[in-house]
């Protein structure tokens, strides 16, 4: 068996065509979708990531602001922007780039983003939405992963699915998602006793551990859906030492799994898209004036 390959650049590169015509269309009717990025500090890979989504902003009509603060800022500083990005009707999305420095209670800071520019879906209210069933902004992540479920015609009503990691990012919205789509959903983390009994029952195997090929072969079932949400470098020693990996060996997965998402190539840009998808989406509303 030869897992089919869920390509998430091609999936992505489809739905930003589709929201760059969405975004045209609602700067035509005079509301250009706006998404504000704060990054606080030195932090290289964050400074990457803002760089991709302000450039993907750009690519899908979406008016980016970025606002740096070096690593040295007071959070007072930060909260202040938040209040007045809150209050400008041009900005219809607001990201802070995490991690922030240990001095930020981060918390605080997503909690003072309202909750109809949550374009990264992290504030209370819109987790609580999210676990009651209720139109929300999803967490990006495992709104791409649905997404690229959802395109690959992945049957999850009645799968067994098994999310590996708990994290607010990633594993806890992602059982929540898999739920309300009717998967029965099982959440292993670093307390769990044999991981791999769990894993190999999954037909659906979404993985954000954070820990380069953690999941091998032998702990996946036969014809499985193997979704890898990790992004890690492959370890001294190996024969691809430095280059990018996920949390599964996708070279051994990919003989026994169904289907199976690359690292890198697959969530992903699957990310970055879905954050693009819920700033047209609370630009929309703004059009439509509210909710």
């Amino acid at each position: 068996m030869t897992a089919r390959i869920l390509d998430g650049n091609a999936l992505s590169a489809k739905l930003r065509s589709e929201l760059a015509a969405q975004a045209a269309e609602l700067t035509a009717r005079g509301v250009q979708p706006g998404l504000a990025v704060i990054l606080v500090g030195d932090n290289a890979a964050s400074a990457v990531y803002v760089r991709n989504k302000v450039a993907a902003c750009e690519k899908a009509g979406i008016r980016s602001l970025k606002f740096d603060y070096p690593q040295d800022a007071q959070p007072a500083a930060v909260l202040a922007k938040i209040a007045e990005l809150n209050a400008d009707p041009a900005v219809h999305g607001i990201l802070v780039q995490l991690p922030l420095p240990p001095r930020f209670d981060e918390k605080v800071v997503l909690e003072a983003i309202s909750v109809d520019k949550d374009v990264d879906g992290f504030h209370a209210e819109n987790v609580g939405r999210l676990s009651q069933g209720q139109p929300a902004f999803f967490p990006c992540t495992p709104h791409g992963v649905m997404k690229i479920l959802e395109y690959g015609d992945i049957p999850v009503t009645g799968s067994d699915a098994v999310v590996v990691g708990r994290s607010n990012i990633v594993g806890k919205p992602m059982a929540m998602l898999l739920t309300q789509a009717g998967a029965t959903v099982t959440v292993c983390h670093s307390k769990t006793r044999d991981l791999a009994a769990h894993t190999r029952r999954a037909d659906i195997l979404v993985v954000a551990m954070g820990r380069a090929l953690a999941i091998g072969a032998e702990m996946i079932k036969p014809g499985a859906t193997v979704i890898d949400v990790g992004m890690n470098r492959f370890p001294d020693g190996h024969p691809q030492a430095g280059k990018l990996c996920g949390d599964v060996d996708f070279d051994a997965a990919k003989a026994v799994a169904g289907a199976i998402t690359p690292v890198p190539g697959g969530v992903g840009p699957m990310t970055i898209t879905m954050l693009l998808a819920n700033t047209v989406e609370s630009a929309r509303r703004a059009a439509e004036g509210g909710r």
